[in-house]
């Protein structure tokens, strides 16, 4: 660091808070897909619309609601193989799916019986938690208890005392969970595990601090 290096305008202390606080999750969604390959559009249509009426059936059937189910526009593309020579294989349709379940309890029932019903993609599990709202609140007021901690140790350190709040800036949780080293799911299980684990809801903020004495 150059010795020369001074601060511009001094006026305190600025310091970075953070805090996360884990729950056990009660949400999961899944997201699956399905795909048909044709030789003509229209057939492809007719199979993949076919499919995705057979997975609402399922779900209807496991008493998750349709408003619990998100599924995408009917999608058609040319499929080809490459090998010596570029070959025509059809016409392929595919429509993706984000189920939502609030009972745990049947998420490996669901997610085999609408494989079996035709979903020939899985992209994976996500656990969340419904109360979010509240938990980030809660992370968010021990952040700022968290910074104001660490500029009082600064403040001590330099023979001051911490004056009132002079500014606040919210950190993006992602840059938070980032910083800590760790994603959203807090579990020992692999990727595609599902055992739900410990959702982590994180926050972090930036408080400057005026200084009095020193």
């Amino acid at each position: 660091m150059n010795g020369n290096q001074s601060i511009d305008a001094p006026w305190g202390v600025s310091v970075f808070g953070a805090a996360s606080v884990d729950a056990a999750p009660d949400l999961a969604r899944l997201r699956v897909a399905i795909s048909q390959t044709r030789n003509k559009p229209g057939e492809a249509f007719a199979a993949t619309r076919s499919g995705v009426n057979r997975i609402r059936e399922v779900l209807r059937g496991h008493q998750v609601p349709d408003t619990a189910v998100s599924t995408s526009r009917l999608n058609l593309h040319s499929q080809w193989t490459y090998g010596s020579e570029r070959t025509f294989q059809g016409y392929e349709c595919t429509a993706s799916f984000v189920i939502e379940l609030r009972d745990l309890d049947t998420l490996e029932g669901v997610l085999i019986d609408v494989v079996e019903a035709g979903a020939n993609e899985v992209n994976g599990v996500e656990f969340d938690v419904r109360a979010k709202k509240e938990l980030r609140a809660g992370a968010r007021s021990a952040a700022v208890v968290a910074a104001r901690e660490k500029a009082a140790l600064y403040a001590e350190a330099a023979g001051a005392q911490l004056g009132p709040v002079v500014h606040i800036k919210d950190v993006d949780a992602e840059q938070v969970q980032n910083y800590r080293g760790h994603g959203g799911n807090d579990g020992d299980g692999g990727e595609g595990d599902l055992t739900p684990g410990r959702v982590t809801v994180s926050a972090g903020v930036m408080v400057g601090f005026s200084l009095i004495g020193g």
